[in-house]
């Protein structure tokens, strides 16, 4: 789960870590109301959406010469015109596609004197099973671009979970960032403050960038994205109404209804399977075969006719899909059920595109004959290969 950067900063600073004054704004009354509370003579307009890029981002509506996402303002009546400008638009990132994301919240900030720019990251380490930080001198920018081009210039520190954060850990921060005395004692803090917030709120991701030394010598975060594990949410029913529901696609907010993961790619064969493996392999074969997968979605190990009905339903509801693969291994969850519950869907739907559908596993013969005996124009596939040609060769053959 994502949140805004006003929500995040408004989370850190409960842990201790310096953010500047700041609040949020519905309307650009409300942008005026928030700048007066502010002492000037420099303020930050940021619009507020799940994207990165914000800064270097264009309103659809506004042409190419407009300005982005992020703006300065000298004055009260230059923060009006910002966010009468901005709220309501389409920002269109390097995150966001083509279409965009309408602005619908804004954040007005203190301006902050910058002597020097960081990136300070904390992230789930696969590998080794850590919380590891992520640290480097050149915030500010695109941080897979440094990653590409200088990654000698990113440093990696994991934490024992056993221990948790350590005084030598704010020393190795320190010293990435290349930072002495008082503000290398800063960094430390800081370090650890953000250690204490990621665990304390099951994150799986806090990204401060940049974190900034302003000419004052103070480290301060000056922006920040901050995700959370989905699945620990239960645990904190105060971030879970964090959630913002206009900045996610309402196809996947229907999935969740059903515990159905899915998620919307670019392409036009739509994708049900279960297990998220299969999945994945599921799509890469489509894209083997000169094809492009619409989705993923993963129905589950224990899927009912009602879920597969209203997977079915999310799949078609991307008017880009001109074709369904279904491939289901059955195990815990029965071949001749999901068989039952594709049938079930098809005729509610009033199914109109291909649909090849591969079985295998529990009760397999019994779902085939329901498949074969349903009436529908449903085409059979022997193995995954198989389902993938036929189903490329159905959406070329109805194009």
């Amino acid at each position: 789960m994502n949140i805004h950067e006003y929500q995040a900063k408004e989370l850190l600073a409960k842990y201790g870590v310096p953010v500047p004054a700041g609040y949020a704004a519905m309307t650009a009354d409300e942008a005026v109301a928030a700048a007066s509370k502010l002492p000037g003579p420099l303020w930050v307009v940021k619009a507020q959406i799940h994207a990165g890029g914000r800064g270097k981002g264009k309103f659809k509506e506004l042409g190419p010469d407009a300005k982005g996402g992020v703006r300065l303002a000298k004055s009260i009546e230059e923060v009006r015109a910002h966010a009468e400008e901005m709220l309501g638009k389409a920002l269109v990132t390097i995150q966001t596609g083509e279409h965009g994301k309408q602005v619908q919240r804004l954040y007005i900030t203190d301006g902050v004197d910058i002597a020097k720019e960081f990136y300070l990251a904390l992230l789930v380490d696969r590998d080794s099973g850590r919380v590891a930080m992520v640290v480097s001198t050149e915030g500010g920018m695109d941080i897979e671009h440094v990653a590409h081009e200088t990654p000698d210039k990113i440093h990696t520190i994991t934490i024992d979970p056993a221990t948790g954060f350590m005084p030598h850990h704010g020393r190795s921060v320190a010293a990435a960032l290349g930072l002495t005395n008082n503000l290398a004692k800063q960094a430390a803090s800081v370090a650890s403050k953000l250690y204490d917030a990621f665990l304390g709120t099951d994150a799986e991701q806090i990204e401060i960038n940049p974190l900034a030394v302003t000419e004052d010598g103070k480290l301060t975060v000056l922006d920040a994205k901050v995700s959370f594990d989905s699945n620990a949410m239960f645990r904190h029913k105060d971030l879970a109404e964090l959630r913002d529901l206009a900045e996610e696609d309402p196809a996947e907010i229907e999935a969740s209804k059903y515990d159905l993961a899915y998620i919307k790619l670019d392409g036009d064969i739509g994708c049900m399977v279960n297990g998220a493996g299969l999945a994945m392999a599921t799509m890469d074969i489509i894209k083997l075969n000169g094809a492009f997968p619409a989705n993923f979605l993963d129905v589950g190990g224990g899927a009912t006719k009602e879920k597969v009905t209203a997977a079915f339903k999310i799949i078609l509801s991307d008017p880009a899909v001109k074709g369904i693969l279904v491939n289901i291994f059955g195990g815990i969850m029965k071949c001749d059920i999901i068989a039952d519950g594709i049938v079930a869907a098809a005729k509610e739907v009033n199914l109109s595109v291909p649909l090849v559908v591969r079985l295998e596993g529990t009760n397999v013969q019994e779902g085939k004959d329901i498949l074969a005996h349903s009436g529908l124009p449903i085409v059979a596939a022997n193995d995954l290969g198989d389902a993938a040609r036929k189903i490329v060769a159905e959406v070329k053959k109805a194009a």
